[in-house]
């Protein structure tokens, strides 16, 4: 059955993490409105009830999935279980991410730089492995990494998480361009400032009122999901009212 006007991505099912609140929340919701079924997942059992909540009364559907991404283990299986259930995957937003504490180089806790490096670089690598199968089987498939700023131009103190965004942004190109000749398309996605839980613990000083609320970005994330999106190994920012390309690579 073909996907109306107002429901561009219905019979498609999508894949989000860090679904709970903020970007994750609002691109689920989104995601969901536009006709797709959204798998939602993240560590909070609450806030994806929460989620499940307000996508049905939008009249979508989803499924919960209580995982934490640092149990590695559990990512690799995840993609047979929706293989099982589903036997494809159209969408897959990769969202989940940590901050950690920003301070010098040498004084970054060694445990901390592992689990802000396994959270949001290693886990998408998981999640891309797992899911790639799942991903060859849609007839058009698509991939958003959600990066930011620091990950192309890394600056002071803030050594861990801009060295797990600088690697995401190497990953997806990879990915992109391994995928240049089939149906799987991956970009990232820089929503820019964003009145999320992690901007006000990076920046505690900044009005969250003159910041960009997650539920803005969702129609850029129809967008990207869409299987008419033809763009592939591309960083896409937001700029206040709809997504620009800054940078592609030479796939």
């Amino acid at each position: 059955m073909p996907a109306s006007p107002d429901k561009p991505l219905s019979n498609r099912t999508a894949l989000i993490t860090g679904a709970s609140r903020g970007i994750g929340y609002a691109a689920a919701l989104a995601l969901a409105e536009a006709g797709a079924h959204c798998i939602v997942l993240a560590r909070t059992q609450g806030g994806l009830e929460e989620l499940d909540d307000a996508i049905t009364q939008a009249g979508g559907t989803a499924t919960i999935v209580v995982q934490d991404l640092l149990e590695h283990e559990k990512i690799d299986n995840l993609g047979a279980a929706l293989y099982e259930r589903w036997g494809k995957l159209d969408i897959f937003v990769g969202n989940a991410g940590i901050l950690g504490s920003l301070s010098p180089l040498g004084h970054v806790d060694p445990n901390e730089w592992d689990r802000v490096i396994a959270t949001n670089l290693t886990s998408n690598w998981r999640l891309l492995r797992s899911l790639d199968p799942l991903l060859r089987n849609s007839d058009a498939a698509r991939v958003i990494l959600v990066t930011c700023p620091v990950g192309k131009e890394p600056k002071a103190y803030w050594a861990s998480y801009a060295v797990s965004k600088s690697g995401l942004e190497a990953l997806a190109q990879i990915y992109a361009a391994e995928h240049e000749n089939t149906s799987v398309n991956c970009n990232l996605l820089d929503p820019g400032s964003v009145n999320t839980a992690l901007h006000t613990q990076a920046m505690p000083g900044i009005d969250p009122e003159t910041l960009t609320k997650p539920a803005a970005l969702g129609e850029l994330f129809v967008e990207l999901a869409a299987p008419d999106c033809q763009h592939n190994g591309a960083l896409i920012a937001y700029n206040g009212e709809r997504g620009d390309v800054i940078s592609r690579n030479s796939i």
